[in-house]
């Protein structure tokens, strides 16, 4: 495993490689990420992965600054699996300039997360497509935990770079039922437990609320009783009229993000 720091030895190293598949990251590494490592590591013949904190898709400067990190820690665990190369940039070499908020994304940015995070998701493009200027991969690894942040993600490279496949991993829980996320790093055990309640409070009940046999203010008012301290949203949406074309099949997730102490938590189910 090759640890490179600059832009210009990761060209020069890359250069030559064919199906290279890159899995793009901002570390605080957990069993979700294993698995996208491992997905491209098995459909791959390269596989190199990123460790960047992206300021600018973040809304809130506390919550840039409190964003778990522990390079040492994530280069340890994934020192036996093989990974091919790591890339550490700097802030200057991804953003040589000032970045680009006039990317031309999907309308579906204006909802769930959207509405919270103004300008996230143009952020999250830009960033990802100067990875994709860097090193050019056949293949593109993402979790489907964010589930409109790879919607929107995987629709801007199509239209954009339609020479690369975008993986979407399956989530990864935690044995209690909540999406492994590095945000998790950050909950006290008893929010933990609550979060997992959350969980299991919305896959118990979520043909109930689909067929309207229950409300969502009920849900709300049993989330707000299991220690959230804010509720963003929690919204039924059918997933195969999130982006056009459009699909006949109607298949509902429940999208949430909420609250836990000062920590943001977001999930499909």
């Amino acid at each position: 495993m090759k640890i490179i720091f600059t832009k210009k030895k990761l060209t020069k190293v890359i250069k030559s490689e064919k199906n290279l598949g890159f899995v793009p990251t901002m570390g605080a590494f957990h069993v979700g990420h294993i698995s996208l490592f491992k997905k491209s590591i098995s459909q791959c013949r390269k596989t190199i992965v990123s460790i960047f904190v992206n300021k600018p898709q973040f809304n809130n400067k506390k919550d840039y600054k409190k964003y778990p990190r522990n390079i040492k820690k994530d280069i340890k665990k994934i020192k036996k699996l093989n990974i091919d190369y790591v890339y550490l940039p700097t802030s200057n070499q991804i953003y040589p300039k000032r970045m680009n908020r006039k990317l031309d994304i999907s309308s579906f940015k204006k909802k769930l997360c959207g509405k919270f995070r103004p300008g996230h998701f143009e952020s999250v493009a830009d960033v990802i497509e100067r990875f994709i200027k860097i090193i050019h991969p056949d293949k593109i690894y993402f979790g489907k935990k964010d589930f409109q942040q790879f919607i929107i993600i995987k629709d801007f490279i199509k239209k954009n770079y339609p020479k690369i496949k975008v993986i979407g991993c399956k989530i990864i829980r935690e044995k209690n039922g909540i999406a492994s996320s590095s945000r998790n790093f950050l909950l006290k055990s008893y929010e933990k437990k609550n979060a997992s309640k959350i969980y299991k409070l919305i896959l118990k009940n979520k043909k109930k609320l689909i067929n309207k046999k229950i409300s969502i203010s009920f849900v709300k008012r049993k989330i707000f009783e299991y220690g959230a301290r804010k509720i963003d949203y929690i919204e039924i949406l059918n997933i195969n009229k999130l982006i056009k074309p459009f699909k006949r099949k109607k298949i509902f997730k429940i999208f949430i993000a909420y609250y836990m102490g000062n920590t943001r938590l977001i999930d499909n189910i």
